[in-house]
């Protein structure tokens, strides 16, 4: 099976997120995508992150019932920070039969040179990368790459929070059951 792995904080997982995995899933060769939920990103602070298992609840929630998406709590036994590559060695030990790519972001993709043994993930693993505006790809650091003309939306989860905070609405930027868990747990308030 072909897995396209989606890494992220998804603090919390919107709708810009499920589009893109969406999307991936159905328009390319990928057979599933997975999220895979980071506990700690070696290039974020963790203080803003809210619980790792809620965060995995959330995409849990937003993806029920759709076959080709998948929430992954990989990472949570790994050591922390969470790398990449460490990940990677561990599913493709775990999940000998799995063919696995990466999906991201060309914001992403232009800072792949500063990843943990990024050489050894540009070798071994295809990376599906969906168009940022303001982020061309113009060095493939020698990655095999195939370019995802997905629909993006402008949101993000910091502007989420930040309406959150302001006490103002998030209908429509995140699934309705995400909205409701957020408001039911008073997630982000502070």
């Amino acid at each position: 099976m072909k897995v396209g792995l989606y890494f992220g904080s998804f603090n919390p997982v919107h709708v810009g997120h499920l589009i893109i995995a969406n999307y991936a899933a159905n328009e390319t060769d990928l057979n599933q995508v997975w999220f895979i939920v980071s506990p700690q990103n070696p290039f974020k602070q963790s203080a803003s992150l809210l619980n790792e298992y809620h965060r995995l609840h959330l995409i849990k929630s937003s993806i029920d019932g759709d076959t080709k998406l998948r929430a992954s709590s990989v990472e949570f036994s790994l050591p922390r920070p969470s790398y990449t590559c460490d990940t990677l060695a561990y599913l493709v030990e775990k999940f000998p039969d799995n063919q696995f790519c990466l999906l991201m972001g060309s914001d992403g993709f232009q800072n792949l040179n500063k990843w943990k043994n990024y050489e050894t993930i540009v070798k071994n693993y295809p990376i599906y990368i969906y168009k940022r505006p303001g982020f061309e790809i113009e060095e493939t650091h020698g990655a095999q790459i195939t370019i995802l003309d997905a629909p993006l939306l402008e949101i993000s989860s910091t502007y989420i929070r930040e309406l959150i905070k302001n006490k103002k609405s998030i209908r429509f930027l995140v699934p309705d059951v995400v909205k409701e868990e957020i408001e039911l747990a008073g997630y982000y308030k502070s």
